[in-house]
């Protein structure tokens, strides 16, 4: 029992060696998932199959961020901190009970997903029925008959690795993405050539890594004494209480995902190819922000809920504002380079195989519209957790709304001029504002104050990335000539000027005197 007693608050320097932990782990899933796209662009391009696969899989990964990441962690892991601090015997009552409610409503959604899936590719790409394209339509109801149970894993995985980090051990759940990619690069190469459709190697790759990804946490949780017999109980005040904070919390959370959805109905209608466009651009922006803004979420989220309930109001601020700082120093100049590099890394990544120039373009317009939103979405990952972790889901449900609905706006606004790079962009000004009223409502309620210096650190960022960005604008050719290059040429050409843009991105920072260390400190 001695590893469920209550840990002291970490300090700044714990919070950095668990980010770092993290963002290893979430390195090594971006870079197979990179490989994971460059080999699904090689072999399936921005076609229909492509279009069809990528509906299939996201509409459970919606889902995932309702009952798995998104609401269910938020509010679980606030409720499990507590039971920590003041309940300490009863946290192996309260994981088995949650797994066995959560699991239990997760079969019955599986199930009716399962059924329903014509139902639910009809509703979510409207465009198809519209259009008459029933083969998109039957390709991808198929496929989401396959891809759907993965909800069931991987929302369970997501719970084993809520409760794995909540006690301090972030490697294994950090890692577990690395087994999708796997999963997804070995069937689209070894399963693919054996079927008669052959996109549908993809979608059986991804209900066998749900299987796979459950079973890799389990012997994670059985070393840590917290490996439990689910049993469902819904009278239990622990669980009740989730529940309680999950409901406002699932749509709040959520906004982001809702967004990508109203753009996949809005893209249905569009050319053949804009589904995929907006995949392969999603992926750049998902690299950044999982690395990083994700990854200071999942970290600050246990910190910030064991100050809530020892009331260090103090080192709650002081961490919110160490987190906000550093998703500045770091989004912001990542920001810069997606939306200057858009073409150069669609094109260095993806041009192969069945990928075309014109769909190296067209995931090129999307990619600088989703890079200019980079920092809004990776502040509303970092502000989001200083109303969950004080148990507090119904104001972030408030300003969700309202970015769900000038995301709407946005959308029919621009969509007509920009096509799917105007859905895109629709999305970025959203999480604009999502991020603006999350900050004001922490300020409001005086749970974050900046801390002294911020104006001296933003200046000095604002001068490091006007350098990056005329470093950048020197450094990459015409995209004629990329296009021309072969892939090593390519891929070793942008790694130098990756490795040139931070150079000078940092060089410029400790010319102006920024200390990064003792920002860290």
């Amino acid at each position: 029992m001695s590893n469920l007693q209550p840990e002291k608050p970490a300090q700044s320097q714990g919070l950095l060696r668990s980010s770092g932990v993290v963002s290893a782990m979430t390195m090594v899933s971006r870079v197979f998932g990179l490989v994971r796209d460059m080999v699904v662009a090689y072999f399936f391009g921005a076609g229909v199959a492509a279009d069809a696969f990528f509906l299939a899989f996201k509409i459970p990964n919606f889902f995932r961020r309702l009952f798995g990441e998104g609401a269910f962690n938020q509010a679980f892991v606030p409720v499990l901190s507590e039971y920590r601090q003041q309940r300490p015997e009863e946290v192996r009552h309260l994981i088995q009970r949650v797994s066995g409610s959560l699991g239990l409503v997760l079969l019955l959604i599986t199930l009716a997903g399962v059924v329903g899936a014509g139902g639910v590719i009809a509703v979510f790409a409207a465009g198809f029925v519209y259009h008459g394209a029933d083969e998109k339509l039957l390709l991808a109801t198929d496929m989401l008959r396959l891809t759907f149970p993965y909800l069931f894993f991987i929302s369970m995985t997501a719970l084993a690795g809520s409760v794995l980090n909540s006690f301090g051990r972030f490697g294994a759940p950090a890692f577990t993405p690395v087994l999708l990619n796997l999963c997804l690069i070995a069937g689209a190469v070894y399963l693919r050539p054996l079927l008669d459709v052959p996109v549908m190697a993809l979608a059986w790759s991804v209900l066998l890594a749900g299987v796979v990804q459950l079973l890799f946490l389990l012997p994670f949780l059985r070393s840590a004494g917290l490996l439990v017999w689910p049993k469902p109980d819904f009278r239990d005040e622990g669980v009740k209480r989730i529940l309680m904070l999950m409901l406002p919390a699932i749509f709040g959370v959520s906004v982001g995902q809702i967004n990508l959805l109203l753009d996949t109905v809005l893209a249905s209608f569009l050319e053949t190819g804009s589904l995929s466009w907006l995949y392969y651009s999603d992926r750049l922006l998902e690299l950044p922000l999982a690395l990083f803004g994700i990854t200071i979420a999942t970290v600050i989220l246990p910190s910030l809920s064991r100050k809530h309930a020892d009331a260090s109001t103090d080192e709650f601020g002081a961490t919110l504002d160490w987190a906000v700082r550093m998703v500045f120093a770091i989004g912001l100049p990542a920001s810069v380079a997606l939306v200057i590099l858009s073409d150069s890394l669609i094109t260095t990544l993806f041009y192969q195989g069945e990928m075309t120039p014109r769909d190296v373009t067209m995931a090129g317009y999307s990619l600088s519209a989703y890079g200019i939103g980079l920092l809004a979405h990776m502040l509303v990952k970092v502000l989001a957790p200083g109303y969950f972790s004080r148990q507090d889901t119904r104001t972030p449900v408030r300003y969700g709304i309202i970015a769900l609905v000038a995301n709407m706006v946005l959308n029919l606004l621009l969509v007509w001029e920009f096509r799917h790079a105007g859905l895109a962009l629709a999305t970025s000004l959203s999480a604009f504002l999502n991020a603006g009223l999350l900050f004001m409502g922490l300020w409001r309620h005086g749970v974050y104050r900046f801390a002294p210096g911020w104006t001296r650190f933003i200046t000095q960022l604002l001068l490091a990335c006007v350098a990056l960005a005329g470093l950048l604008f020197s450094l990459v050719p015409e995209q004629t000539h990329w296009l021309q290059m072969l892939f090593w040429e390519r891929f070793a050409a942008m790694l130098g000027i990756c490795v040139a843009g931070i150079a000078v991105y940092g060089l410029v920072l400790r010319l102006t005197g920024f200390d990064f260390r003792k920002m860290i400190r």
